[in-house]
């Protein structure tokens, strides 16, 4: 479920016409739902009824600082992966006390400025990172809180960029090897065994691979509890999101007019596979879900600026580019994308849409079928809230994207458009060169 629809010809974002969203604020935009994302974070935290569970936001999928309040305003803890996200929090006006930490490449400074702020436990990836944990905490005179990441070499049938819990994958440690990293970490000085953590990947579009996991693992995590009096048990995330009909997903019976192996998970699903698996632990449960939280959350609003008719091939050329929704690009993603105007009497035509960057990657979509559109429409790329404007660049020297969020029928802007003079300020032309 989310909350853009059309309403009469024009879509709307909640009861916002995203029209006047791009004609205010100009585009490339992302536009994002509160009443979305807050009815994902409700329905996944009702259905673990009956288990201790603490949902911690992977903020890695939307760093903005207004939708990191919302998360927080909502319940939310987070999943950190690097310093600088710990002081987005910080700046969001949240707490980190009840966050964790994760990344197999944590720097001795990050490391501290988690300890400082009271972190509510580290994941830890390897015997290195445990060991530089060890010191960094023994200088600051505490003990660190950890957990290991399990890699329990279950295949999450997922895109090879975003799997993360094969033994060929970079992340955690085997299985096999887990009992002896416990035993290790459990006689230093400065670390204090908490909990055991697993993710197996991003974008899963079914729960076997959910259960085939925490199945895997629970017989070890009943040990570490006997054994070392572990408190919690980190289930990851990876939740997948609809992006094929995203358009339609919003509307509530559209998911029980799809084919079985079609269904998105919800979160019901979810809960009603894993809870009766993990309620006997008497653990705390968390989860780090990132693009479930947000990803239908967002659209991407860009404009037309002309169609290209080639040999045989259609472009259609709009102001957004790779820079500030990479996925297509990185991933081959696909990313629905309807008009804001929808006009039943103008016909279809097939095209490449394509953005303004040097590059024959910068294709959103290929031999795509559209309402014919013509220069200074507007179009939305749904699907958009997750890894869009957090992994957007400057390339080409193109300014980071506007953001803005929608409740109800009012909307705010909450990241303005990069301009040039700040692009630029950090950086000088040498004394030598002037």
């Amino acid at each position: 479920m989310h909350h853009f629809r059309y309403v009469g010809q024009n879509l709307h974002c909640e009861s916002v016409d995203l029209a006047e969203v791009a004609r205010l604020y100009g585009t490339p935009t992302y536009v994002y739902s509160a009443a979305t994302m807050a009815d994902n974070y409700t329905r996944l935290a009702g259905s673990l009824a009956g288990l201790d569970a603490q949902i911690c936001f992977a903020m890695k999928a939307n760093s903005s600082l207004a939708v990191l309040r919302h998360f927080a305003r909502l319940g939310a803890a987070f999943d950190l992966v690097s310093g600088g996200e710990i002081r987005r929090v910080l700046a969001a006006g949240a707490d980190v006390r009840r966050s964790v930490f994760a990344g197999i490449g944590k720097t001795e400074g990050e490391l501290r400025l988690a300890l400082e702020q009271g972190i509510f436990s580290f994941h830890v990836e390897s015997e290195p990172e445990l060991a530089r944990l060890n010191h960094v905490a023994g200088q600051l005179g505490v003990k660190a809180p950890v957990a290991f990441r399990i890699n329990p070499d279950v295949d999450a049938h997922t895109h090879a960029k975003i799997t993360t819990g094969k033994s060929y994958n970079k992340f955690g440690i085997p299985l096999a090897a887990a009992a002896a990293a416990y035993a290790a970490a459990a006689k230093l000085p400065h670390i204090q065994v908490k909990g055991v953590q697993m993710h197996i990947g991003s974008q899963l579009t079914s729960i076997a691979p959910f259960v085939e996991a925490v199945t895997k693992v629970v017989t070890f995590v009943e040990a570490l509890k006997r054994d070392h009096g572990i408190s919690y048990f980190s289930i990851g995330g990876g939740i997948g999101i609809i992006y094929q009909d995203a358009l339609a997903s919003g509307q509530s019976a559209w998911w029980e007019t799809q084919p079985t192996d079609r269904r998105p998970i919800t979160p019901e699903a979810y809960g009603a596979a894993l809870v009766p698996l993990l309620r006997p632990l008497g653990l705390k449960i968390l989860l780090e879900p990132g693009r479930f939280l947000v990803g239908n959350a967002g659209v991407l609003l860009t404009r037309v600026e002309h169609l290209k008719r080639g040999a045989g091939k259609n472009f259609l050329i709009v102001d957004a580019a790779m820079n500030d929704l990479v996925r297509p690009a990185m991933y081959d993603a696909y990313h629905e994308i309807v008009p804001l105007h929808r006009d039943t009497t103008r016909r279809a035509f097939t095209a490449d849409v394509v953005g303004p960057i040097c590059e024959s990657g910068d294709c959103f979509a290929h031999d795509r079928q559209l309402q014919e559109v013509g220069e200074g429409e507007y179009l939305a790329l749904m699907s958009a809230g997750a890894y869009g404007a957090a992994m957007a660049s400057r390339y080409n020297t193109r300014a980071l994207p506007a953001e803005v969020l929608v409740n109800g029928g009012a909307f705010e802007l909450v990241h303005a458009r990069e301009t040039f003079e700040q692009m630029t300020a950090n950086e000088k032309i040498p004394a030598f060169l002037k």
